[in-house]
């Protein structure tokens, strides 16, 4: 029977000791480089390395975080950061930058790969591209349910990492800007302030509206492991190597105790019964004892959201015991990790040295080594007890001799030194013994040798091609016009500057009153947010209805007999109950009034992939394209890309003019509330109640700023926008414009009047430069970037 494994962190080599100490069966861990927890004390590469090898001693896994988004110049440095980590048997890598993904992929064939939780995988589609692109592990989002986990287990076959124990994230991982925008401490690079632990004031009520509660799991055990989980994953790499092994250790009881009540039940024949299963009190006031947060939950494994997952009183830890976390660092975190083996020595005179190691209790482990040639003492012979000792030295190696037997002739004779080297020597080969007895050797492992200039392959691995599963007759072309502003078909298109610039200006809209206004004004391509298939304006009219009655009624404006290219955008978070409005928008694709989709997450894409040609999907900025890698990765599998909104404007360029022959356009977002936070928990449900009514409520910080909040009623989850709007009127004026194919409009909240205002405005930028009518706005990561 193939058992569950308990995964548990390590911030410094203390953390990585005693948790293994206290019954870790792996143990992940960052690098000083490309890992989500910058402000942990970390490890270098010789410290990593040190720790594969005490682990597979062991029989312990390690698994290193690659797990943030890395820039176009920090993307080559990746390989001799990896290589002695990958010579040295690191057992797996997490992941969530797909570009990593690609790189490490096309030079590690041998690395196992795992899908951050930062990919923000939440279904069976997104978990089966990230399969065939080399990954054998999801950390899938931890929002999901048991019985989203235990689907994506049986449709997929991947290995389910999922957390159960530690601190909780108000946003989907990966999914969240809101310390980037603030402070410029970006969380996809392992740099989160935590403004989510700060107050808020919601629907009138003051508090802590995004501090989860922290998690605890213990009792749910057998559920998860029921599921399909194949490891349980314990948070806290940031946390005090204490805490790390208390947890674990209370973790590791109760899964053998599990194991050990199945076992009984098998033997007995009452297979298909519950298996018994109770924590104590006194283990689960010890877990309370260990950094929780006010009170503890259990997650989102048995229900959506809740104020009862909220700590909303007060984001604070609970006082710790600190006697009791000075027992746990006595027991499993200060003194020594080591084996003890079984020695005998062999001396006699003329022959070589020989001693042999054997581990207690395994019959077939052990190894014989030999050393320099005895000889016979003419003066001091060596004693039994002077050899004995030097054999239960072990220095701080992970072995060491307990019983030492000495088969030795009289007046015999070997220096102090060889019976050292001898010792080593043994040691060393018994420390290889175990590692191959758990199968954690990996001496046949080859790395590629780096070629910055190795040619990108636009063929990826699912094996797209330019059809589609869907009759021709749902198919919509791409308009010749649209292609024309996008590189094709020039000739067709009026040749003046102005002329082209004006059409390469595209707008999101929520509205039907944004939309008409787009619409009015000529705006050559618009993106309608999903849900606007399920609205009706104040006449009862529908979208279909009322783009039908346009399409074939007379223009009412000269701008409009430009005829705009509609495009649907997906729901930033798609889960399995979600999948019903992908097949709306399958339906409305039908009508032919829209030419594309813009995708925001992984399911969409996946499932988008069967109705579409790549050329009719663009890729939203949420989808993080940072260097040529990722590119390359999207390359051929849609038509366009959005920068990503926390690099600056010499990153974008970095990006782009690292991957010149790939054939994705490039476009940007130049105006609109930035998404910040796209969240599970509802801000209207936790401060007062859920009335399933689709709008926008307020949240308002310390310093009296609005943000924005979008309670998205159709697939259950919140956006939180920044308080001002990104403006980049300076970007439209300047040589940068030509980085971008187009330039998006994003409007969420604006009433009819202020989208109009905020068209013409940034229409007439293409005529003569000037400064915004709106007073409050920013410029975001365009200047600064993040570090």
């Amino acid at each position: 029977m193939k058992k569950v494994e308990l995964l548990a962190p390590a911030g410094n080599f203390d953390a990585l000791k005693g948790v293994i100490k206290a019954g870790a069966d792996a143990v992940y861990l960052g690098g000083t480089l490309y890992s989500a927890r910058a402000f942990a004390d970390n490890f270098t590469q010789e410290e990593i390395c040190e720790g594969i090898h005490l682990a597979h001693v062991f029989g312990r896994r390690v698994y290193l975080t690659v797990n943030t988004l890395v820039k176009e110049r920090e993307l080559d440095a990746l390989y001799q950061y990896m290589l002695p980590l990958y010579e040295n048997g690191i057992d797996g890598v997490i992941v969530q930058d797909l570009g990593v993904l690609r790189f490490l992929r096309t030079y590690f064939p041998d690395l196992p790969l795992h899908a951050s939780t930062q990919m923000t995988i939440t279904g069976s589609r997104g978990a089966a591209l990230v399969k065939a692109e080399g990954i054998s592990r999801v950390v899938p989002a931890r929002e999901l349910s048991l019985e989203e986990i235990k689907k994506m287990k049986e449709e997929t076959g991947l290995e389910i990492e999922a957390f159960v124990h530690g601190a909780m994230c108000y946003c989907y991982s990966g999914q969240c800007l809101l310390s980037s925008i603030l402070g410029g401490r970006s969380g996809n690079r392992g740099r989160c302030a935590q403004p989510c632990r700060l107050p808020y004031e919601a629907e009138g009520k003051k508090g802590y509206p995004l501090s989860m509660r922290d998690m605890c799991t213990i009792e749910l055990l057998p559920e998860l492991i029921d599921a399909g989980v194949d490891s349980l994953k314990i948070e806290g790499r940031m946390k005090k190597p204490a805490f790390a092994a208390g947890v674990t250790a209370i973790y590791r009881k109760y899964i053998d105790l599990y194991y050990q009540n199945r076992a009984y039940q098998e033997l007995s024949g009452c297979e298909g019964t519950q298996i018994a299963y109770k924590v104590s009190r006194e283990d689960m006031d010890v877990l309370k004892s260990l950094y929780i947060r006010s009170k503890m939950g259990e997650g989102y494994y048995r229900r959506h959201n809740g104020r009862e997952m909220i700590s909303f009183d007060s984001p604070a830890y609970c006082e710790t015991d600190e006697e009791l976390l000075r027992e746990i660092e006595n027991q499993y975190v200060k003194g020594e990790l080591c084996k003890t083996v079984k020695a005998k020595v062999s001396l006699s005179p003329g022959k070589l040295a020989r001693l042999t190691l054997k581990a207690p209790g395994e019959a077939d482990l052990q190894v014989t080594v030999t050393g320099d040639a005895v000889q016979s003492a003419c003066k001091q012979p060596l004693t039994i007890e002077k050899v004995e000792r030097q054999m239960k030295k072990s220095g701080k190696g992970p072995l060491r001799a307990g019983q030492v037997e000495v088969e030795m002739d009289a007046f015999v004779f070997l220096p102090v030194g060889a019976l050292n080297e001898l010792r080593r020597k043994a040691l060393f080969a018994m420390e290889d013994a175990f590692i191959c007895q758990y199968g954690l050797a990996y001496k046949e492992r080859k790395a590629f040798p780096f070629q910055k200039s190795l040619k990108q392959n636009s063929v990826n691995s699912i094996g797209e091609t330019s059809g589609s599963k869907l009759p021709n007759s749902l198919l919509v072309a791409v308009p010749q016009a649209e292609l024309a502003v996008c590189g094709g078909y020039k000739d067709d298109v009026k040749d003046t500057k102005t002329e082209e610039r004006k059409e390469k200006l595209h707008a999101f809209v929520r509205t039907f009153r944004q939309l008409e206004v787009a619409l009015e004004e000529g705006i050559r391509r618009i993106y309608l947010d999903y849900s606007l298939l399920e609205t009706q304006d104040d006449k009862g009219s529908g979208l279909i209805d009322k783009l039908t009655v346009r399409k074939n009624g007379p223009c009412r404006t000269e701008a409009e007999n430009r005829e705009s290219i509609i495009y649907l955008a997906t729901p930033y978070i798609v889960r399995e109950k979600n999948i019903k409005y992908l097949k709306k928008i399958e339906n409305a694709l039908a009508s032919g009034l829209f030419a594309g989709i813009l995708i925001r997450n992984l399911e969409s894409f996946l499932f988008m992939r069967e109705l579409l040609h790549p050329k009719q999907m663009v890729l939203d900025a949420n989808l993080y394209i940072w260097n040529r890698e990722a590119a390359a990765f999207w390359e051929g599998r849609a038509e366009e890309f959005y920068l990503p909104v926390e690099c600056n404007a010499h990153e974008w360029r970095e990006i782009l003019e690292s991957c010149p022959g790939n054939s994705m356009k490039a476009s940007a977002i130049v105006y609109g509330r930035l998404p910040m936070m796209v969240t599970a928990n509802c801000v209207k449900k936790t401060a007062g109640g859920c009335h399933k009514n689709a709008g926008i409520t307020m949240l308002k910080d310390r310093y009296h700023k609005q943000f924005p909040v979008y309670t998205d009623c159709l697939c259950c989850y919140n956006i939180i926008y920044n308080s001002v709007p990104l403006s980049l009127h300076s970007m439209l004026c300047s040589k940068a414009a030509n980085l971008a194919d187009s330039f998006r409009l994003d409007f969420t909240t604006e009433e009819k009047q202020e989208t109009l205002r905020v068209i013409q405005y940034f229409k007439g930028l293409f005529l003569k430069e000037k400064e915004p009518f709106y007073k409050e706005y920013t410029t975001g990561h365009y200047k600064r970037g993040v570090d």
